[in-house]
């Protein structure tokens, strides 16, 4: 038997592992790694591996399940949330580099034909790098997140397009009829797996379901993926355009979470292949002979990619710091580029010396991407703060926000993602004025047209705060994913209205300690949140009585958030009343018909008795009654708002509900 390709795959992981090992110590990210492994292990350099085709194959899987694994963490929805990012902005950002890379290469004494395809080249960015940066990260919800998600989704369904397009440019093919061809195929294609994902993938895991055997589901999975991906290949299209079709799919059922993690080990392991191959094809001695060239096409790229992809979003309306950052993050040549390189050196578009040189800039570029990411915020928010703000507040027709909103004792929202939605909705039907701050211009224009108070702007920026007349709110929610711009607005509200509320939605509770040093008064993080909806839905699947999941609750809820009050308390400043009520809460209730509080009098002690909460007023239509008389008595509606710990106030809410 033959056993060289076990052998190389044994060496591979081997090598990668000592240098990730030595990298991660030094804080180079894992791909970085896995680039060096390939240049070291490769036939150029110390010659581990002679044979690449085979390690080639194998990394072309691990493109293909990555984009299988976008596709179903993404879907359709989603899709069609972000279409005008990845229509208007993926178009914009494709047309205006090819266009300016042809241009520079044309200045440069290149034929026309060849320059353009070093546009398409430069084009495309790296969804395997940038998406597997933005998860580690949490960025995948921020708007400059979901901006690069849709200019990197359309930068991959251009690949079958621009790989058709290259033997036309090399003066072969049939050029247009053969793309008109296939765009029709891809439709197709895409209306098969629109109907598949509707009918015939939720039938075929229920069926794999109640065999209960989790083999067949994983043989299940990969036949999806798989399979799109060759009858996509066989119509002519790439094998990843049919993988992230069948992504889609799947992330309609209600299977895809289980088969996401099912499937993400495979991903890993061929993803660091597809790497190692490409560190393989780069010959160290092109570094060495032409190290200046190399330097300068790297900044080149990296500079002329963050600018036109920025441009692409500014266009779009985003705010200047939001499309920096999304330009920033996009400024690396893209895998798919290296097949359409292949593709281009088969067709003398590429000279050997010009592809070592492309693969040279272009490792560096991925390498650099880490970096770029890490200095995306710093330079946008210099740049914002540098230029006048009507040139990086967003789209001039949305940002010219008319008056100032008319409202006093309002809600100011920041963000209208699912939290900022929900908040909005119930605050609406509660008729308590609110006013929403949102970057997105789509959503912008669509709720305007539903007469929703809402204002186009980065909340961070004065003049925004100004408009939402924050010197005249009440409370202020922070309900965006990224954190960095979260502690920004936290910080400009407090200095513009230091007695206003403010709360916090974050991801994480080490993001918390941060956010109470600016003053902020509440964080409420979804990593504790979860865990207490955890909790008590696995109460209800024991039939534990509701009591005592709510006291179950109540306890891990006592015990969690006087860790993080405590950490509130280091940091806060808060004098008065504020600092004395530390620990304690204010709520209200209302007065249920037949409820064991109903016809009772305040000097009766019942309330205090019972629950050991302190009355501070009653409301009785529009009448209220502060710290009422020991006579008063308890009428069906009566809204009683009550100071008490948090065991007081539960027990309190017992006396209000019949029975």
């Amino acid at each position: 038997m033959d056993f060289h390709a076990l052998r190389d795959i044994v060496v591979l992981f081997g090598l990668a592992l000592l240098t990730v090992v030595v990298l991660r110590r030094f804080k180079f990210p894992s791909i970085v790694g896995f680039l060096i492994t390939g240049l070291l292990a490769g036939p150029y350099a110390l010659g581990f591996i002679r044979n690449t085709h085979q390690v080639e194959q194998m990394a072309e899987y691990g493109v293909v399940l990555l984009l299988f694994t976008i596709g179903i963490e993404l879907s359709l929805k989603e899709l069609m949330r972000i279409r005008h990012m990845v229509l208007l902005g993926g178009g914009l950002q494709l047309v205006l580099t090819i266009a300016a890379v042809a241009a520079l290469g044309s200045l440069g004494g290149f034929p026309l034909p060849q320059a353009v395809f070093f546009g398409f080249l430069v084009a495309l960015s790296s969804t395997a790098i940038l998406m597997k940066l933005m998860m580690d990260a949490g960025e995948m919800d921020t708007p400059q997140g979901k901006a690069a998600l849709g200019i990197l989704i359309f930068q991959d369904l251009c690949i079958v397009p621009l790989m058709l397009f290259t033997p036309f440019l090399a003066g072969g093919g049939k050029g247009l009829a053969d793309i008109a061809l296939v765009s029709a195929k891809a439709a197709a294609v895409i209306v098969g797996a629109h109907y598949g994902a509707r009918f015939v993938v939720p039938w075929l895991f229920e069926q794999v379901v109640k065999t209960r055997s989790r083999e067949l589901f994983v043989l299940s999975i990969i036949f999806v993926g798989m399979g799109t991906a060759w009858v996509t290949a066989q119509v002519g299209l790439s094998l990843a355009l049919g993988a992230f079709i069948a992504g889609l799919s799947i992330s309609e059922s209600e299977y895809s979470h289980q088969a996401l993690s099912d499937i993400m080990p495979f991903r890993e392991a061929f993803m660091s292949l597809f790497f190692i191959s490409v560190g393989m094809l780069l010959k160290p001695a092109i570094l060495f002979k032409f190290p200046v060239l190399l330097l300068g096409l790297v900044l080149s790229i990296i500079v002329v990619k963050a600018l036109l992809a920025s441009a692409a979003g500014i266009a779009l309306g985003l705010p200047m710091r939001i499309a920096l950052i999304a330009g920033l993050s996009l400024a690396q040549i893209g895998e798919f580029s290296f097949v359409l390189s292949r593709s281009g050196l088969k067709y003398g578009l590429l000279t050997p010396e010009t592809y070592q040189l492309f693969l040279g800039a272009s490792i560096a570029t991925m390498a650099l991407t880490p970096l770029c990411m890490k200095l995306a915020g710093p330079v946008a928010d210099f740049m914002t703060a540098t230029l006048p703000h009507s040139w990086t507040r967003g789209r001039s027709s949305l940002a010219q926000n008319g008056d100032k909103v008319g409202y006093q004792d309002h809600v100011i929202i920041v963000g209208y993602g699912v939290n900022g939605k929900n908040l909005a909705r119930t605050l609406k039907n509660l008729e308590i004025p609110r006013v929403i701050i949102e970057t997105n211009p789509f959503t912008v224009r669509s709720l305007r047209r539903e007469g929703e108070e809402i204002i186009f702007g980065d909340a961070s920026k004065p003049e925004i705060l100004e408009h939402a007349r924050i010197h005249d709110a009440r409370i202020m929610v922070v309900a965006i994913s990224d954190a960095a711009a979260s502690r920004r607005i936290a910080a400009q509200a407090r200095s513009m209205h230091p007695s206003i509320h403010v709360i916090v939605r974050t991801r994480y509770l080490l993001e918390m300690e941060p956010l109470f040093r600016l003053g902020v008064n509440e964080v409420i993080p979804e990593e504790f949140e979860t865990s207490v909806e955890i909790l008590s839905r696995v109460l209800k699947r024991f039939l534990i009585p509701q009591d005592v999941i709510e006291d179950c609750i109540a306890d891990v809820r006592r015990d969690g958030y006087d860790m993080l009050r405590s950490v509130s308390k280091r940091h806060s400043h808060a004098v008065g009343i504020a600092g004395f009520l530390s620990g304690a809460e204010i709520g209200s209730f209302r007065v249920r018909r037949s409820a064991p509080i109903e016809g009772e009098r305040l000097r009766g002690g019942m309330l205090r008795s019972r629950s050991g909460a302190t009355v501070v007023a009653v409301k009785r239509g529009d009448d209220i009654a502060a710290n009422p008389d020991p006579v008063w008595e308890f009428l069906e509606g009566d809204i009683a708002l009550l100071l008490g710990t948090p065991e007081q106030m539960r027990a309190a809410a017992k006396l209000f509900e019949p029975g």
